[in-house]
């Protein structure tokens, strides 16, 4: 055997002394190659663990930032764009590239969606005038809407804080969007009246803009039942529609991040879509 051979040459008992690492997730131990290491922060995690953590992220839309999933991290640490890559499929990149365009539009105060349903597209604003209500029409689909309230624009006239946000081009229907029945697929936030389209999932809501949880059924406030005890009793029980200890991991992963700046809920009048979030998709 060579120098070189009996410097790589590792028996078996030597193999055996390697100490494992433990992951803060799940809390199991792992040898140093089944684990990753955030490189912003040097925190530590089982790959798996981290992986399906990102996953999760990206496919409840909850942050374009995705922190360190140690709610202690000294750093307050984030995963970069290329770790994120590295981890998670082609389309689950691909979607938190537009949640990250998203949130860009979100909080650029000369951008805005078009608020017509079929179209969404991003509509520019004057630069000058941005604190005004100013008359914008969108380059795809010709709409004409208020950049404060988008509302059908109105001339001479103050925006009302019950506009409709959603406009409807000739031919849509507005039916689809009632809110009154508690089946309806769109609602709005009862704190701070951005629209939220429910999907599927769970009944508990959470407001991507302010941060407001809620039950989708009778919109009551969830902010201080934990537990989800709402779902226990009264015309809402065994209406959750997930098991409780996953939409309560789920829910402490929003309570550690802060809530939005005045600012952003000013600039995200928009319609959303969400599954378990209000979240912004346009088509």
């Amino acid at each position: 055997m060579t120098t070189g051979q009996s410097a790589r040459y590792r028996p078996t008992w030597d193999l055996a002394l390697d100490p494992l690492m433990s992951c803060k997730l799940c809390l199991g131990d792992f040898p140093h190659e089944q684990m990753t290491t955030i490189s912003q922060c040097q925190c530590v995690f089982c790959s798996l663990c981290l992986q399906q953590y990102v996953e999760l992220l990206i496919k409840e839309g909850l942050e374009t930032t995705i922190s360190c999933p140690d709610s202690a991290c000294p750093k307050q640490g984030h995963l970069l764009e290329n770790e994120i890559e590295c981890m998670v499929a082609a389309g689950s990149m691909q979607r938190y590239r537009r949640l990250q365009f998203e949130r860009e539009v979100l909080l650029d105060p000369c951008r805005t969606w078009c608020p017509s349903s079929s179209c969404q597209a991003v509509c520019q604003l004057k630069e000058g005038e941005v604190a005004l209500p100013q008359l914008v029409q969108c380059s795809v689909c010709r709409l004409e809407f208020c950049s404060a309230c988008q509302a059908s624009w109105h001339k001479g006239q103050a925006c009302q804080d019950n506009m409709p946000i959603i406009t409807f081009l000739p031919g849509e229907t507005s039916s689809f969007y009632k809110s009154n029945d508690e089946d309806a697929p769109i609602k709005c936030c009862p704190k701070c009246k951005v629209y939220i389209e429910r999907d599927e999932g769970c009944a508990q809501m959470m407001c991507k803009n302010c941060k407001h949880a809620f039950c989708w059924y009778c919109l009551e406030s969830l902010d201080d039942d934990f537990l989800l005890i709402h779902y226990d009793k009264g015309p809402c029980r065994n209406k959750l529609g997930h098991s409780r200890a996953s939409v309560i991991w789920h829910r402490t992963q929003n309570i550690l991040q802060p809530k939005p700046s005045h600012h952003s809920q000013q600039n995200s009048r928009s319609e959303q879509r969400a599954g378990t979030e209000g979240l912004h998709i346009p088509r």
